[in-house]
Parts: structure tokens; sequence; C-alpha cells
């Protein structure tokens, strides 16, 4: 963070005379190429290693073999239980003498808001423009898969949780990996996967649940509000503001936010899309046998198949977070009377995050054409996946960029709050509650950061830190899951499903 802090002390005087429009853009280009050069260029060579003979990214690979074993080691889980999922949410099975801070539905709220985001708008957008309608197929998949992971280690998030004397709950995927790694005779393994997490998980938090939210927000702010280019500074300095009044209160501020928030973006989102696929029913059919076409023998532009399939996962992991372990910490904090209960809840956020609203973004933009449309090309070159949307949604509903710029400031909103929570969980696991400060600091120094920094630079960091927490995680996870397994069978006993 220094170098990072230094250089942003460096053009602070050129900041003071932003109302200068070629100052500002000689600073905030300077940032940005620091940022790519010192930052993103290293990690990228150090995490995305390809697998010889193959050119597939490993992490890639890892979370696509760690969805598949946990589906078939949990028998179908993802299928089995989703009815059960969906009672638990509604309170069917609540007991006031739980322990934990939140309900069953905050903590699937809280969860949702750092998933129901910018990665189901702008994310979806980019993954289409740049790999083609295939790429849906793709993340639809690994949604699918993925609730299986998820349950898998929020279910050992609630396990392995702590309760504090001041009633606080410390959980998630860093106190599984020591605590129950500890227990599996691996101690030394448990800690060095812990800490890992941890440092991945915060810088996750910097990246992707922080300032790819601002720019791809603000990205799509710009293009109804012009003026603001000029100025996107102050959207930063605005969203800094906002969001440090609320994580200053804690999980249950957050969560309280997030139960109000979610549901109405959610709601307001999809009833456009629904609106617009409404409008193009006749269309629908083709647009399915288009995707699942693509996915298989795609157009050469788009990379062909490994390049499309490579995308899909890609951008399937950044939207709805299975197998990385940051959802673990949320749900940890859930009143329950079985670990197993918020496995249950928790693998519902894989289906409405990906199955659901990333796959209805993805028939907005590929039956509106958005994707081919020549006037979008500089968009897509340029990752701006929420303004691809907007110019689609705009084709159908000419006056919808207007909300949705409202919709997607309370995803990006949402987002933040949620994993300023997953990356302050992680700080003061290092270093001490009394650093809990310095991380909320840091965090909004990076919404700042997310203003002035390119989308693609954003994109590429974020990629790195949140697909790099699988490795600890997965890894954790195989070796644990023997455990949920045997807690899984005697909690279907115990309820007779």
């Amino acid at each position: 963070m220094k170098p990072i802090f230094c250089t942003f002390i460096l053009f602070f005087p050129t900041f003071a005379h932003a109302s200068d429009p070629l100052n500002k853009a000689s600073w905030q280009a300077n940032v940005d190429t620091f940022f790519g050069e010192f930052v993103v260029g290293p990690l990228a060579a150090l995490l995305f290693w390809p697998i010889p003979g193959v050119d597939m990214p490993l992490v890639v690979a890892w979370l696509l073999g760690g969805a598949l074993f946990f589906t078939f080691r949990m028998g179908f889980v993802n299928i089995r239980l989703f009815r059960h999922a969906i009672d638990l949410v509604r309170g069917k099975y609540d007991d006031p003498k739980q322990v934990g801070e939140v309900t069953h539905f905050q903590a699937l709220t809280t969860a949702l808001s750092a998933t129901v985001g910018l990665g189901n708008i702008a994310g979806v957008a980019i993954a289409i423009g740049t790999g083609g309608p295939g790429a849906a197929f793709w993340m639809i998949l690994v949604g699918f898969l993925g609730m299986s992971s998820k349950f898998t280690e929020c279910t050992l998030g609630q396990k392995y949780r702590k309760i504090r004397k001041d009633g606080r709950i410390m959980g998630g995927a860093m106190h599984y990996l020591s605590e129950g790694l500890k227990e599996k005779k691996l101690p030394g393994l448990g800690g060095f996967l812990a800490g890992l997490f941890c440092l991945l998980c915060i810088g996750g938090s910097f990246g992707g649940g922080n300032a790819f939210q601002v720019v791809q927000s603000l990205d799509l702010i710009k293009s109804v509000v012009p003026s603001l280019t000029a100025y996107s500074w102050v959207y930063g300095v605005v969203m800094a503001t906002l969001v440090g009044m609320v994580i200053l209160g804690g999980i249950c501020s957050i969560a309280k936010v997030a139960s109000y928030i979610v549901p109405f973006m959610c709601g307001l989102y999809l009833l456009a899309c629904i609106f617009i696929l409404g409008s193009h029913l006749a269309e629908i059919p083709d647009a399915f046998a288009l995707i699942f076409e693509q996915a298989f023998s795609p157009d050469a532009a788009f990379g062909g198949f490994l390049g499309v399939l490579i995308i899909g996962i890609k951008r399937a992991v950044f939207s709805n977070e299975a197998g990385i372990g940051s959802a673990a910490i949320a749900h940890s904090a859930a009143k329950v009377s079985d670990p197993i209960e918020e496995g249950v809840v928790a693998l519902l956020e894989p289906f409405i995050d990906t199955i659901v609203v990333c796959t209805m973004t993805a028939l907005v933009i590929i039956i509106t054409g958005a994707y081919l449309d020549p006037a979008n090309a500089e968009l897509i070159a340029n990752n701006q996946g929420g303004a691809l949307t907007s110019a689609a949604m705009a084709g159908v509903i000419p006056w919808f960029p207007y909300v949705l710029c409202f919709a997607v400031f309370l995803f990006a909103f949402s987002t933040m709050i949620s994993w300023s929570y997953y990356g302050e969980r992680c700080w003061v696991y290092l270093f001490g509650d009394r650093s809990s400060f310095i991380y909320k600091s840091i965090f909004l120094f990076f919404t700042f950061l997310g203003s002035v920094i390119t989308a693609t630079n954003i994109l590429d960091f974020s990629d790195l830190m949140i697909l790099g927490m699988a490795f600890p995680n997965i890894l954790g996870l195989l070796i644990l899951s023997g455990i949920v397994k045997k807690d899984l069978n005697n909690y279907l006993k115990k309820l007779n499903l």
C-alpha cells in the first residue's frame, strides 16, 4: 500500500487544480499507468500461470474442478435441498434460542449484496462482448455447480465460527482453514492457507468489491450525465462518504441496509429485463439456441472454444463468488440451529445471482444485438460492460438508462458495504481489532481510486485477487469435505428429508 499511497500524494497538488481538464487528465493517467505497471502486471504473472499445453489459467481449472467435485460429493445438494433452502429463508425453521447476529434472510441478502452487483450487469456484458453468446452458457453452468461449492464453504463457516465474549461473531474461510485443518493434524498448512486467504480477500475487497464497482457504475452514469466526465473524482468522493457512513456500523448496520436495498434493486432491474424480454418473446428460443451453439463452436473472433470457456468461468465466479470463500464470512454471523442450515440457505445465492439475474442480462444483450453493434465497439474494447448493458436497454426503453443509473448506484453501493465487511474481518484476523480503522481508511481510499483508474486495470486486479482466493479455499474445502458430508447426512436424517 505504501507505494500507491505515496504516488497519490505525489499527484495530489495536481488534483487540487482539477478544474483544469488537461491537468486532471495528466494526474489520472499517471495514477492509472502506475497501477497497471507496478501492481496489476506483476500479480498477473504470478497468479494467472497458464497450464502448459492447455493455455488455461490454473485458477480457472481449479475452480471448475472443485465445483464438480463438491456437486458429486454432496449428492447434488444444489437440487435436492433447493426447496428446503427457500423454507429456511422464509423462517419456517427459525428458533428464538438460536445464537447469531443476523437472520437467515439478512445473511442471504448481505451475501447477495456482495455478489448481485456490477458483475451481473457489467460482468455479463463484458463476457458476451469479448467471448460471444457462448460465454453465457458457461456462466450458467458454473453458477449451477457453484451452488454446491457455496453450500460447502458456508456450512464450514458456521461450523468453525467463534463467538466472542462481547457477542460478536468471528467466522469465515480463515477460521475453518486454520481450525479445521488443525483437527486434521495439519496446523502448519491450515495457518498458511488462512493467512494467504486473508491477504487475497483484503485485495479482493479493494478491487472487485470496491474500485471495480465504482469504475463500472461511473462509466454507465457518465453515459447519461456526460458532464461528470470532467470531474469523475467527485463521484469517488461522494461514494466514499456514503460507504464510510455505513461501514462504521459493522455487520448489523450492513445487514440492515442490505436487507432493504437488495430486494428493491433486484426487483427494479429484473422488471426492466422482463419487460424487454416480453417485448421480444418470440426471439428468446433463438437466443438460447445461439448461446448453446456458440458455447461449443464459437466464432474464432471470440477466442475459440477454450477462450469462451475461460471467459465464462471467470465472469461467473467474479459474479457469484462460489468457491472463493467470501460469503462464508457473512453467513457465519447468521442465527442457526445447525451449521448445515446456513449452507443450504447459501446455495440459493449462485442460483439467484447467476442462473436468474445473469441469464436475463445475457438474453437482453443478445436479443437486442448490442454486442454486435459497431457503435458499442469502444465500450467492449475498454471493458465498459455497464455502459454496454445500458445501451442494450436503451434500444428498447429509451428512458431506462436514467433508471438504470440509479439501480447501478445501489448495486455498487450494496456490494461495497458487504465487501468492506469481508475485508475487515480478514484484516482483523491478521492484525487485530485495533487496526480495523486502518483497513476502513484504506478501503475508502480505493473507493476514490476507482474513480480515476481505467476499467481494464481494475478488472484485471479484481480478477487476480478474487480468483486467487480460490487456491487456499478450495484446497481446504477438499480436505474438509468429508466432515461436511457426514454432517449433511445427519441433518437429513434429523429432518427426514
